[in-house]
């Protein structure tokens, strides 16, 4: 049976990037050593590190006053880093789920925190709209995309302070203006990479305005300086990003990314808004293209683990909605391919006939 992987992360990723991974792993381009195990500091990871930086550049046409690093830590870490290189009196969040959350709580331990925006009232089911960024903040954070709740902000928003945005789960999936943004970041394991190496795309200006000590892990300008490789790297999951990002600019690059996004997410949004036993649970004009979350109509709510089974005997995995919300959730990320999409919907066609 073939399997259809709608994981939210670590998540699906190219078959071409996977297949390659895995015979560098064996054999790093007939060099006789495995990906595994040479040095960081050797001439051949320099040159994955080097092309890895370049593409990423390229596809996401990046400014050249702007820096790429590849750490570890995950989004996780820069919920801290992020306030530690960047807080000086005050900062702004937009409150739009459970990570960005807690980017509010690690961002606290600085001072204050204005939370200029929150969608917490109805369960974080929409996009704030009409707040206002306090031009005294010395950053303005958001989370682009959520995960969990399944809503995302799809333009690149105008800010009068440094903006940074975690966009952890829908990096690469559409093209973004970059210079509107002062620092992106996220966890690569969505849609550039496996789990492991966290992204960080950072204007140089925006560092040394803060008084305090930085411990040198923690300081931005101690991996610029040195690469990305003050300490040794998470090479394999670099390699898969290479990978990754050769496969997207194979396939067309950012723009065609989107296109097929757009599609797959359009089909299964018009099947769930079409259906007679699941309705969509976020507002239509803040629904993700990368997470699309669902539920049961109350009167088929006794019917979702029946559903769940019945779907995993179809193939489908990771459709399980997070503990939080409940219901399903099924994640369209940029390798997922328009066959599994197509399953989902005729899988929901299939129960919808025979239940209901």
């Amino acid at each position: 049976m073939k399997k259809h992987n709608f994981n939210a992360g670590p998540s699906v990723l190219p078959r071409i990037a996977i297949e390659n991974s895995a015979k560098a792993i064996l054999d790093l381009n007939g060099i006789g050593m495995s990906l595994l195990e040479i040095s960081h500091r050797s001439k051949d990871f320099q040159a994955i590190m080097d092309e890895t930086v370049a593409l990423f550049k390229e596809l996401l046409e990046i400014p050249e006053n702007y820096h790429v690093l590849f750490l570890g830590g995950g989004a996780s870490l820069q919920f801290c880093m992020v306030p530690y290189n960047l807080f000086k009196t005050k900062a702004a969040y937009l409150e739009t789920g459970v990570w960005a959350q807690k980017a509010i709580k690690e961002a606290k331990f600085f001072g204050n925190v204005e939370v200029v925006g929150s969608s917490a009232d109805k369960n974080f089911t929409y996009i704030p709209k009409n707040f206002a960024i306090p031009k005294d903040a010395d950053y303005f954070h958001i989370t682009t995309n959520n995960t969990i709740y399944g809503s995302e902000i799809h333009t690149d928003l105008e800010s009068p302070v440094p903006l940074v945005a975690d966009m952890s789960s829908d990096i690469l999936s559409r093209p973004i203006d970059v210079s509107k943004y002062a620092l992106i970041y996220g966890g690569a394991q969505k849609n550039l990479g496996p789990a492991g190496v966290t992204f960080v795309i950072l204007r140089e200006d925006i560092l040394g305005k803060t008084d305090r000590p930085i411990p040198t892990m923690l300081n931005y300008k101690t991996h610029i300086k040195e690469g990305s490789m003050f300490n040794t790297p998470p090479c394999f999951a670099i390699y898969t990003c290479l990978e990754t990002l050769r496969w997207i600019k194979n396939l067309g690059g950012v723009q065609k990314m989107a296109e097929m996004n757009k599609h797959k997410a359009q089909l299964l949004y018009n099947t769930i808004d079409n259906s007679k036993m699941f309705v969509g649970t976020v507002e239509k004009d803040s629904r993700s293209l990368m997470n699309i979350c669902f539920v049961m109509k109350e009167q088929y709510k006794d019917k979702e683990d029946a559903f769940m089974d019945f779907a995993k005997g179809k193939g489908m995995i990771g459709i399980k909605g997070h503990r939080s919300v409940g219901g399903f959730r099924a994640s369209t990320y940029n390798a997922l391919p328009l066959e599994s999409v197509q399953a989902m919907v005729d899988c929901i066609h299939e129960f919808e006939i025979i239940n209901s």
